[in-house]
């Protein structure tokens, strides 16, 4: 088996091992047969020379407490089914970690269809994407504010947009950056996200917005799917809901992924939300250095911990580290022998998403410690839990 970054006449052959994987039609659009920017396809290919394994690397950015860091996000990954168990996946998930760590990426993240072989592979779960449906008329009316003005926005306005996104989403942990080529290459065009864009300013700046489609019918079965809703203010939330509650007449269902504690959930009655759809999504670092030392720490937060740490795709990660926390920074060291506290890089994913504590990651089998107790290691979690708005 070879594996290599794929060239534009191997994307035909790509989109139809996608094709049979994912289920999609049988017409290929036209953006798989084109040279994208800020993404690196991968290929592996039998004896004979032909595909049959595929994975892209999405250059994308994290925020992570206030700094983005460098992501080689994981999407398209394809087998052929005769090629399948024969570790092909694993192969081309090596060649992707090693072309990325060579690029400058820190971290990645991935939406898996089965969680075992990424397991396999260095990534952990770290957290769902979930998607609710919530009843139209159970969101609280609001009488508009006259300080505030509600209108429709256009193209023009996604800058704004784009920037208030940042203003919610930087100081959380996990979240993308939209930014680089690749967000650049797909908003060449000019055009709205969605069916519309409702926009709240106040003193003629932009304090919430909500991207939505507008769906079919308007019967009881009618859905409005709001693709995002964000606001800065509290006050803004409230004109933002009470404009998606007027929807009530012709759409019954609002559906929407919530972003935990920010300023819209936190107007939404989610006691009475129904489960629509849940996305697990995983994470793994690239480079554990590049990814303790590019992020932002809470400046309260000071300490150090000496950890061994096992990673079977990346060795560059394999090997004995301290951790040292201080002012809102830290880095890894790396020094000689075994630590007590010996580290698998799935629990290092857990640990550094927020997602488990280090008992818990111990009670998993992540985390060995020989005759100390292992809370020391919550250090490397102390930036809280991360979550995601993007499916990729």
């Amino acid at each position: 088996m070879h594996v290599r970054e794929l060239t534009a006449d191997d994307l035909d052959a790509a989109w139809e091992l996608g094709r049979f994987a994912f289920g999609s039609g049988p017409r290929q659009p036209a953006s798989t047969t084109a040279e994208v920017p800020g993404l690196t396809r991968y290929g592996a290919f039998d004896e004979a020379g032909r595909l049959v394994g595929k994975a892209v690397d999405l250059h994308h950015d994290q925020w992570w407490s206030g700094r983005a860091v460098s992501a080689a996000d994981v999407a398209g990954v394809a087998v052929a089914p005769e090629a399948r168990g024969r570790g092909v996946a694993r192969a081309m998930l090596t060649a992707l970690l090693r072309g990325a760590r060579d690029r400058g990426a820190a971290v990645s993240a991935l939406y898996p269809t089965v969680a075992a072989p990424y397991r396999a592979c260095g990534w952990e779960t770290a957290g769902v994407l979930r998607t609710v449906d919530l009843a139209t008329a159970a969101l609280p009316r609001h009488r508009p504010d006259p300080t505030f003005a509600v209108r429709a926005g256009t193209a023009a306005d996604l800058p704004a947009v784009d920037a208030l996104y940042e203003q919610v989403t930087r100081h959380r942990n996990g979240l993308l950056t939209r930014r680089g080529e690749l967000f650049d290459f797909y908003a060449a065009d000019g055009a709205l996200p969605g069916d519309g864009l409702t926009l709240v300013e106040k003193g003629g700046d932009l304090v919430g917005y909500a991207i939505w489609k507008r769906g079919r019918g308007y019967g009881a079965d009618s859905v409005l799917t709001v693709d995002e809703a964000l606001a800065v203010t509290a006050e803004a939330a409230r004109e933002l809901v009470g404009v998606l509650a007027s929807w009530a007449s012709v759409a019954p269902t609002l559906r929407l992924c919530p972003l935990d504690g920010d300023a819209v959930s936190t107007c939404l009655p989610l006691e009475s939300a129904r489960e629509h759809e849940r996305d697990l999504w995983m994470h793994r670092p690239v480079d554990v250095a590049r990814a303790v030392s590019a992020r932002g720490w809470r400046a309260h937060v000071r300490g150090f911990v000496d950890f061994s740490l096992t990673d079977p795709l990346a060795g560059w990660n394999t090997g004995t580290w301290r951790l040292a926390v201080a002012d809102g920074a830290a880095e890894l060291v790396r020094l000689d022998g075994e630590a007590d506290l010996r580290l698998d890089v799935r629990g290092f994913a857990l640990l550094y998403t927020g997602a488990a504590g280090a008992r818990s990651v111990a009670q998993a089998g992540l985390l060995h410690a020989a005759g100390v107790a292992p809370d020391a290691l919550d250090l490397l979690g102390a930036g809280g839990p991360a979550q995601v708005l993007d499916y990729f």
